[in-house]
């Protein structure tokens, strides 16, 4: 990399959200172009994710349920960047597992062993037989719940004592563990889930073996594919998005040739080459409504030019997981929550005048709208301050 090419401030940087990331767009693949990979950890986000983009967001569930479960199956939930759920493009699927979720897969697994060997006994020759009794169930009956599996694989429904001789000793079952590794690993995938697309009980199938992609050159497209949707960005962002160590982001940014460009705390950011240009001026501000740990407020380790200080102990439970969030002009100006009514409560933490509010409020009518024909009722799995207040 060379030196730096140019300044990209803040109000460039929000022009480039309000562009990329919250642009009106026409399906579910543009979406995730946008915001490279889905977050999954709430399956609710990744419907709700897709919804706050599109033009017309009253088909978008079909379109993506068919993505992910229909017969093409466009898209596939993976565990990668950071050991987070995430739903991506299947194209892309084998490029994100040798950048990101092969050694989490590795550590998932290693992990297990252990937890097997200490509590039951087990060792590895009797994990992969189960695996294999998985597999072959799967084989056989096609797709199926994870208690289901549990009737059909007798390894499944064993526990293992966890703090063994002390006050707070318990036995857990293996079967969540084991079949949470095996998805890790690309073994088996989640499928339809049980209930509405708002459900976390998923059924499971066998997966397609995903082909052994060179590390460096999938780290490589992944951080063209992060910077061309949220660069710019510091070597920080990008080691706290991706998981990697700094000397891992630091190659595969050598490797794309991405320039540096100052930021407003003249703190050094990274683009794509060439895309240290201004943005047009000329994009006008909308309301957005995302959901709790949407990817684009989980984009950046650093969230100062979009999202004051001041408003983050309301927004962000303990652990950094941000809730529902209301955008204006490329930056956060408040939250939302779902009540048990069907009406989507808003609060403004920042005053942009009165037509962001008349906006702001439309939107919420929006938004309520759409789960109203959904036939759910939105409850964040990490809850935040702000949206515990609004739901009550």
């Amino acid at each position: 990399m060379g030196g730096v090419v140019g300044r990209v401030g803040g109000r460039e940087r929000r022009l480039r959200v309000v562009g990329r990331q919250l642009a009106r767009v026409e399906g579910w693949g543009e979406v995730v172009r946008w915001v490279v990979a889905l977050h999954a950890t709430d399956p609710a986000t990744v419907f709700l994710t897709v919804a706050a983009r599109l033009r017309e967001p009253g088909g978008g569930v079909t379109a993506l349920e068919d993505a992910l479960y229909g017969e093409t199956g466009a898209l596939v939930r993976m565990l990668a960047m950071r050991r987070t759920m995430f739903v991506v493009d299947r194209a892309s699927a084998p490029t994100v597992y040798a950048a990101a979720g092969k050694q989490v897969a590795a550590a998932e697994h290693k992990k297990l062993l252990a937890f097997l060997a200490e509590g039951g006994g087990w060792d590895a020759a009797w994990l992969e037989k189960v695996q294999a009794q998985v597999r072959a169930a799967l084989d056989e009956h096609g797709e199926t719940g994870g208690a289901g599996l549990s009737r059909l694989v007798p390894g499944l429904r064993e526990q293992v004592v966890v703090a063994a001789g002390k006050p707070y000793e318990a036995r857990q079952n293996v079967a969540s563990r084991i079949i949470r590794t095996m998805a890790a690993q690309g073994l088996i995938e989640r499928r339809r889930p049980a209930g509405s697309w708002a459900s976390s009980q998923f059924r499971w199938a066998n997966a397609e073996p995903l082909p052994d992609l060179p590390v460096a050159a999938a780290r490589a497209d992944l951080v063209t594919a992060w910077l061309a949707a949220y660069g710019p960005g510091t070597e920080a962002d990008l080691k706290w998005w991706t998981g990697w160590s700094l000397t891992e982001v630091r190659k595969a940014l050598a490797a794309v040739g991405a320039e540096r460009v100052l930021l407003d705390d003249d703190g050094v950011g990274h683009v794509l080459p060439g895309d240290g240009a201004p943005t047009a001026d000329d994009v006008p501000p909308a309301a957005t409504l995302l959901p709790a740990l949407d990817p684009t407020p989980m984009g950046w380790r650093d969230r100062d030019w979009f999202l004051p200080a001041e408003h983050r102990a309301a927004l962000f439970d303990r652990t950094g997981n941000v809730g529902p969030t209301v955008w204006w002009g490329g930056e956060v100006v408040g939250g939302w929550a779902h009540r048990a009514d069907g009406t989507v409560a808003t609060r403004l933490l920042a005053d942009r005048g009165t037509a962001a509010a008349a906006a702001v409020d439309a939107a919420a009518e929006r938004l309520a709208a759409f789960l109203a024909d959904g036939g759910v009722t939105v409850t964040p799995r990490f809850r935040t301050p702000l949206e515990r207040e609004l739901s009550a």
